[in-house]
């Protein structure tokens, strides 16, 4: 277990704001950036990671979005294509769930 800098785990400052608010409980990366039991904190706001994951962009769903601080699945979807220059949604990529709590 190690101390991670939330930035590194939560690469915007939205998403770190939402974290702290409770919007935000997960987030899926291209890499994996944490194990399960790493620690990091939001000014002054403490979390846990709780389950690192594998998994593929056609396994995530609506509900995940949400805990992504979207609406839905298709504005995640547009959201990575801003975000990422030549981005295409493809459901083989795989990607890596990493989700966490308040402690």
């Amino acid at each position: 277990m190690s101390e991670l800098d939330p930035a590194e785990l939560l690469p915007s400052e939205r998403m770190q704001r939402q974290a702290r608010e409770g919007e935000v409980t997960q987030i899926h990366r291209g890499h994996q950036y944490a194990d399960v039991g790493d620690t990091f904190e939001i000014d002054g706001t403490a979390f846990e990671v709780t389950v690192v994951e594998e998994r593929t962009l056609g396994d995530l769903t609506d509900e995940d979005a949400r805990a992504e601080g979207m609406d839905d699945l298709e504005s995640y979807e547009r959201l990575l294509e801003r975000a990422h220059e030549s981005f295409e949604w493809d459901d083989d990529s795989e990607v890596v769930l990493h989700r966490f709590e308040r402690r």
